[in-house]
């Protein structure tokens, strides 16, 4: 498919795959100190004025990833940034109900320009990804780099040539994206027919039926 397989001393590169991964999912609220008096349960407020190292205790699970650091920096940068992969259908929550192979298609090329936040993989026996996958760009992993070099093992493939110039420009997409809600041009009668469909979406103050009459035509 879109996975070269690289030797284990290869270097690490952007697009490399990793499996087995620790993400570590960290509580403000409930964290974990452990201290000369023992284990306890504090709040992260109560903690971050300290200017000595403070020992917690953290849940990791073994997730699969994939490295989004540019290879430059791959290569000397102290830290690495890798980006999580999950099962398609739960990155991109629309495609639950996606059946038919017309379906996908329109899922993985015109809904695949539309949303930024995601890059979708294909199944894969040597990755171990029986599914269809996906990167989940909002969720990141920070790892050393020669931890993660030492490492290598874990990588099972990364993007093929075709595969990573795509990743590469869609991850510079997401990180330099401008937030911004996209209904609010429509007019009164556009946002009732998109607030239809988008139940979450807020009117703007100009979008009301009311003010639309208060501005009288333009001219």
């Amino acid at each position: 498919m879109i996975y070269d397989f690289p030797a284990q001393t290869d270097p690490i590169r952007q697009g490399d795959i990793f499996i087995g991964l620790p993400r570590i999912d960290l509580s403000l609220q409930k964290v974990l100190l452990v201290d000369e008096d023992g284990e306890r349960i504090a709040e992260w407020r109560d903690l971050a004025n300290q200017s000595e190292p403070i020992n917690i205790i953290v849940p990791a699970r073994p997730v699969a990833a994939i490295v989004a650091t540019q290879d430059c920096d791959a290569y000397r940068s102290r830290d690495i940034t890798l980006c999580e992969i999950r099962g398609f259908r739960e990155v991109e929550g629309k495609s639950k109900d996606t059946r038919s192979a017309k379906s996908w298609k329109n899922m993985l090329t015109q809904h695949a320009r539309i949303n930024q936040k995601w890059f979708y993989l294909p199944p894969s026996a040597q990755l171990g990804f029986s599914d269809k996958m996906a990167v989940d760009f909002p969720v990141t992993l920070r790892l050393p780099r020669e931890d993660l070099e030492s490492l290598r093992s874990l990588r099972r493939g990364r993007l093929n040539t075709v595969a990573d110039e795509h990743f590469r420009e869609r991850i510079g997409e997401f990180f330099r994206r401008y937030p911004y809600d996209e209904w609010y041009p429509l007019d009164a009668q556009e946002m009732a027919e998109y607030a239809k469909e988008y139940r979450d979406a807020e009117p703007f103050p100009w979008q009301s039926v009311a003010a639309e009459g208060k501005a009288g035509p333009a001219g």
